[in-house]
């Protein structure tokens, strides 16, 4: 799968196989508290799957107003 990050820097990475969001988190190293996991236009949550086929955007979650 692809995985998009935005901030702080550009890049994406490459990914190979199935598996759980929250596991993708650990395994690159981002926290699910503080980050947005987003396919498309579906917001996806910690126990969600994701494909090898996927492309999927982290973003961070920022509130204020």
């Amino acid at each position: 799968m692809k995985v998009v990050f935005r901030i702080p820097k550009p890049h994406q990475v490459e990914v190979q196989g199935r598996r759980r969001v929250s596991d993708l988190a650990k395994e690159l190293g981002f926290n699910l508290e503080s980050h947005l996991v987003i396919r498309g236009d579906d917001l996806l949550t910690r126990d969600a799957m994701v494909e090898d086929t996927d492309t999927i955007e982290v973003r961070p979650a920022i509130s204020g107003g």
